[in-house]
């Protein structure tokens, strides 16, 4: 039986796939190109499965797919945290569990109307 993933994995995975009595995989190494792509999809993924789950074990798999973006990109801890202030000092952050129902306006906003055709918004 052939089992097809078809995604990015941690790096041991492919020798303890293969220490493993009648188990053999076939896997490759990617490209920078190749790479960034798959983190994107794999940050998605690791996002379903802690919704999923809501376990520590699955935060700890989103946030090693951040870490790996982060050097990927070179981007350091201090840039993220930079960011993130500014960010909170012009929106605030989530402490108020405030949740946004609608907005009632007289003119189209593009903006808005790009960010709402957003493919991943279409499941919400």
């Amino acid at each position: 039986m052939k089992y097809s993933y078809n995604k990015l994995v941690r790096d041991k995975i492919p020798e303890n796939i293969n220490s493993i009595k009648g188990k053999k995989c076939n896997y490759k190494i990617l490209n920078d190109k190749e790479y960034l792509q798959e983190l994107d999809k794999k940050i998605f993924e690791e996002a379903h499965e802690f919704i999923e789950e809501h376990s520590t074990q699955e935060l700890a798999d989103l946030m090693e797919v951040i870490f790996a973006i982060m050097k990927a990109r070179n981007i350091s801890m201090e840039d993220v945290e930079n960011a993130r202030k500014i960010k909170n000092s012009k929106k605030g952050d989530f402490n108020d569990k405030v949740y946004l129902i609608d907005v009632e306006q007289e003119n189209i906003d593009e903006r808005e109307e790009i960010e709402m055709k957003k493919e991943w918004r279409k499941s919400t």
